[in-house]
């Protein structure tokens, strides 16, 4: 089993762990729960902007926001982490990071061999315009952008992303309540 493997199988439940760890360290202000909540919302946007876009295995994603970087999914989750980190103190940015660094990082390799392998002449078009992570402003307009199908709510549903946003809620009630036991 290499790194990627157990990188993608520790994800998860290692992130809970440390959304755990963090919502008992946090120590947020109204200031900080606003800069911080702004940055986790727009990921959690992006998350849904994704969702409403994949057909995972079925046909390549490359219009919505995959037409800025190639994993929205973790792009956004990775906004909604450092909005997070942002709202409980700015240290935890450097626990984020890392975090994705170690975890992410491989997996996103491990899912590009897969993509890539799936549909190979589509992918290498796309990852040569689209950047991995960081997401480019232009969108990439690809052979098949004319054909491209718009947000899908029903994909939105059907990914059960709405759980994202719940989690979203409900971290920031435990780190508003947090906020005001504090003042």
């Amino acid at each position: 089993m290499n790194w990627g493997t157990t990188a993608r199988t520790l994800r998860l439940p290692l992130g809970f762990v440390l959304a755990g760890a963090f919502l008992w360290l946090a120590r947020p202000t109204r200031a900080s729960l606003l800069a911080g909540g702004a940055v986790a919302f727009i990921g959690l946007l992006i998350r849904a902007w994704a969702t409403g876009h994949i057909v995972k295995n079925d046909r390549l994603a490359t219009t919505g926001p995959y037409a800025h970087t190639r994993n929205p999914l973790y792009f956004g989750s990775f906004l909604i982490a450092c909005g997070f980190a942002l709202a409980g103190g700015w240290i935890f940015l450097l626990v984020v990071g890392v975090f994705f660094l170690v975890i992410y990082a491989p997996v996103m390799a491990r899912e590009r061999e897969k993509v890539s392998g799936l549909f190979p002449e589509a992918y290498a078009e796309w990852a040569a315009h689209v950047p991995m992570f960081v997401p480019r402003l232009t969108p990439w307009r690809g052979p098949d952008s004319a054909d491209a199908a718009a947000f899908s709510s029903q994909l939105y549903l059907r990914h059960r992303e709405w759980r994202a946003a719940l989690g979203f809620a409900a971290g920031f009630i435990v780190l508003w309540l947090r906020a005001r036991g504090q003042s």
